[in-house]
């Protein structure tokens, strides 16, 4: 059976009492999912900052419409000029060619960020399911026990408590998202076109999220920010929220749906192979219920499979994808 949770919402859901105030809103990692947010809060009005480490990446975010910010928070003078926003997501993944390894990116890097901005912001910070430990497929939600054994899962969760300490009578929510994909990101989808063997076990539980509920997640967890201004005797205004689809599925089935719709052989696995990723060991099952009830009532892609849809009907001939891999 699914975990208990007891924590009741303080705010209504999303959607619910949408602030007609414009945010100005600061997107620290313009990745795949910070550019689907920095849409949202454009298309909404808000004034939009994105950060890149590039200078020559900062004339495509003009061009998107939003203000480029030149900033590395492995480099602190960088961070002496982010602008006084409302809002900032914090959408940073570890990049391994930086030459800085995870703790001192993730963990120390962030805390470098949040040191830098004002008490008021309310910060949204994207974490992982990855801080889930468990391999035997169980449900696990926000109030299950995380032993990461892998970096990434690791840093993440040490991340995580440097918001929590930082949300002291403050306003900062932590997301963990499941596996993100969408347009342009489908996980081994030319693998399975092509026929080639895929470098993961047929079992185990997939925990997805289609990149538009994840950037809707966001945006409601600001919007339920805004509206929870915390009580003098609270000690913290931090929340948690696992975030995924309403149903975890099982590896094989999902890359056996992608085949059925683009007519492709019954995928293949590399089930005892010493080439699987190393990401493919870990079995759990997400309960989205803490998000459901406080964030997002409704998905636009409740499960896999109207996800794929939207995916496969953008693309049929799979065209180039990218991403982690499940």
């Amino acid at each position: 059976m699914p975990p208990s949770d007891p924590e009741s919402c303080r705010t209504q859901p999303a959607g619910v009492h949408e602030s007609p105030e414009k945010q100005r809103t600061l997107i620290f990692g313009c990745g795949y999912v910070g550019r689907r947010v920095a849409r949202l809060a454009q298309a909404r009005g808000d004034q939009v900052w994105a950060t890149t480490r590039d200078p020559r990446k900062a004339e495509a975010i003009d061009e998107a419409g939003w203000r480029p910010v030149i900033a590395d928070w492995n480099r602190p003078p960088t961070l002496r000029g982010l602008p006084t926003v409302d809002r900032l997501l914090v959408a940073v993944s570890h990049d391994s060619a930086s030459g800085v390894g995870r703790y001192e990116s993730q963990v120390l890097g962030l805390q470098r960020l949040l040191d830098a901005i004002a008490p008021a912001t309310r910060v949204v910070y994207i974490s992982t399911t990855g801080v889930y430990h468990q391999r035997d497929g169980r449900w696990v939600d926000e109030t299950s026990p995380t032993r990461p054994t892998r970096p990434g899962g690791q840093a993440h969760l040490m991340a995580e408590e440097r918001v929590r300490r930082w949300a002291v009578h403050r306003r900062a929510t932590t997301l963990r998202l499941g596996g993100i994909y969408g347009p342009g990101r489908v996980p081994r989808i030319a693998d399975v076109r092509d026929g080639r063997v895929l470098a993961s076990p047929g079992g185990g539980y997939l925990n997805l999220i289609h990149v538009a509920d994840a950037a809707a997640s966001v945006m409601a967890a600001w919007q339920a920010m805004d509206a929870d201004v915390p009580e003098p005797s609270r000690v913290r205004s931090h929340r948690l929220f696992a975030v995924a689809d309403d149903r975890p599925v099982v590896r094989r089935d999902f890359y056996q749906y992608i085949a059925d719709r683009l007519a492709a052989p019954t995928p293949r696995f590399a089930d005892g192979q010493s080439k699987m990723s190393v990401r493919s060991d870990s079995n759990k099952r997400v309960w989205n219920r803490r998000m459901k009830r406080c964030l997002l009532p409704r998905l636009a892609f409740p499960t896999y499979r109207q996800g794929l849809d939207d995916v496969l009907n953008r693309d049929r001939r799979g065209g180039s994808h990218r991403g982690a891999n499940p």
